[in-house]
């Protein structure tokens, strides 16, 4: 046997070790793994799908991601539609019965979430975009809906291995609290913006907006999923002229060209956020992505 052979034997070994009596939760988003790493404290081994870096939407089953879904024990999803292209191949390939839909290794956090954006469904067609039909599932970067999500985090973690039920909600209780105290602070940080009309590229921020008291006048996307053209920048471009706005947001992973376009145009200045933890290095966590996008707005 060479020696590259037995490294990696015992790396594995120590690795099963190290996590042995641990539960194995994967998330589909890194914001889900940062809530679930304060829940779970030392108790969970917490791993991600897609990187803070990825758009979950345009994410695709790989052999990694199955392997990953194979020694599972919880199963942590956004849900509202969010991975229907690549979570379902991903829980098949695994062959890993606990974290199918509908057993208690399987976790959809958006049950308690008050949705927005849900479409007519009489209305419903791929004309509209890449339209989600059980509302907008860009629902973490709201605040208030992270304590919701810790909750259920908390609860089903607790089922799954009841000994720990009073750590990992203590655990949630925690993350709530530090919430609610950084909530006022945010909410003072983003008072001058309060009322203010915004463009944004994608429709992630509404929660968000909704939340601090933003209007979205109009996204640089003529519809969801769908890039921007000329004939639609120039109305953009004409919203931002006649409603004198100032800030146009947007996510990391799309380009800035037609953002800078409208900007050109228009004077107003455009700031790039992230909508997941991990995505840059000032946003390690969920607390800390929150701060980020607040930081970034107010400026």
């Amino acid at each position: 046997m060479s020696k590259k052979i037995k490294f990696i034997i015992l790396a594995l070994a120590v690795s099963a070790t190290s996590f042995a009596g641990k539960l194995n939760v994967v998330t589909t988003t890194s914001d889900l793994a940062s809530i679930t790493e304060i829940v779970a404290g030392d108790l969970a081994k917490v791993s991600s799908i897609c990187s803070g870096n990825q758009d979950p939407h345009h994410l695709q089953a790989r052999p990694r991601y199955v392997m990953m879904a194979r020694n599972a024990d919880l199963w942590i999803r956004t849900g509202m539609d969010l991975e229907i292209g690549w979570e379902m191949p991903v829980i098949d390939g695994s062959r890993n019965r606990k974290i199918r839909p509908g057993n208690p290794g399987h976790l959809d956090v958006s049950t308690q979430i008050h949705k927005l954006d849900i479409p007519d469904a009489s209305m419903l067609s791929r004309a509209m975009g890449d339209v989600h039909s059980q509302g907008n599932p860009h629902y973490l970067i709201d605040p208030e809906n992270a304590k919701h999500a810790a909750q259920d985090i908390a609860e089903r973690l607790a089922q799954l291995d009841p000994k720990n039920a009073d750590t990992y909600r203590n655990n949630a209780g925690a993350f709530i609290d530090r919430i609610d105290k950084r909530m006022e602070e945010w909410k003072e940080q983003m008072e001058p913006l309060k009322g203010k009309s915004i463009v944004t590229y994608h429709r992630s921020w509404l929660y968000f907006c909704e939340r601090f008291g933003l209007t979205i006048a109009i996204e640089l996307e003529p519809k969801p999923g769908i890039p921007p053209s000329p004939t639609h920048l120039t109305r953009v471009i004409e919203t931002v002229q006649a409603d004198e706005i100032k800030l146009i947001l947007q996510e990391p992973w799309y380009s800035t060209k037609a953002a800078d376009r409208v900007a050109e145009k228009t004077g107003a200045r455009v700031v790039t956020a992230p909508t997941y933890t991990g995505s840059d290095p000032d946003a390690d966590n969920y607390i800390a992505l929150i701060d980020l996008i607040v930081k970034r707005l107010t400026e």
